[in-house]
């Protein structure tokens, strides 16, 4: 009788990853009733960036956790989507989702510290600062999308496009409408400075983009 090799992914870390996040999302919601449950309606209804966005700003213990939890559910979406499209440049192990984990953790702080800078440097510091906390707050909430598609990647469908597809869409409906809200009620602040605003989007917003995406092309 000949041995058979067989490799078995261990589900232990990923199910200890969605712990994590639960346990971040249970604790906002225990502190944070009234705040959490204007949250998980953000897209629908602004209520929650009329009435954080002055006094909530970015060191908020909720808007920590729900930042904490988009991170880490963000990071395992970007696992599962790496091994479903077969990058090469990272292997399925423990290690990967770290490495990943640690790419959006300086990328997230490096682009915040680059508009807080930005803001400082031309005076724009009170725009700048609301528009980081009202767009990350968007990426938060859809943190939400992320953490619901990887249970269905661990458990339900694995190795699923579609669901990696739909996901990204869901993502970026929702921070296209945290885009569209943001130019709305910040309009006549953007007028006035539609010179450093225009400069922020091309610099910190569109141009990371072109050259992430130039990156994964080649």
């Amino acid at each position: 009788m000949n041995t058979i090799e067989r490799s078995i992914d261990s589900l232990d870390w990923m199910t200890l990853v969605l712990l994590l996040g639960l346990t971040l999302l249970a604790v906002g919601k225990y502190l944070y009733q009234t705040r959490f449950m204007s949250f998980l309606i953000l897209p629908f209804n602004n209520k929650y960036i009329s009435m954080y966005s002055k006094k909530g700003r970015l060191l908020n213990w909720f808007h920590i956790l729900m930042t904490l939890f988009q991170i880490i559910n963000f990071s395992l979406f970007l696992y599962f989507a790496f091994q479903i499209f077969e990058l090469p440049f990272l292997n399925k192990s423990t290690s990967a989702y770290f490495i990943i984990l640690a790419m959006v953790v300086l990328i997230l702080l490096l682009k915040i510290v680059l508009q807080m800078s930005k803001g400082y440097v031309f005076n724009t510091h009170s725009l700048v600062n609301e528009i980081i906390y009202n767009k990350l707050s968007y990426f938060n909430h859809s943190g939400l999308i992320m953490f619901i598609a990887n249970i269905m990647l661990i458990y339900i469908l694995k190795d699923s496009k579609p669901i990696v597809y739909g996901t990204i869409f869901l993502i970026l409906f929702i921070n296209i409408i945290g885009m569209i809200n943001i130019l709305k009620n910040r309009q006549k602040m953007i007028v006035t400075n539609v010179f450093y605003f225009i400069l922020y989007l091309c610099t910190l917003e569109i141009a990371p983009l072109v050259i992430i995406g130039g990156y994964l092309k080649d």
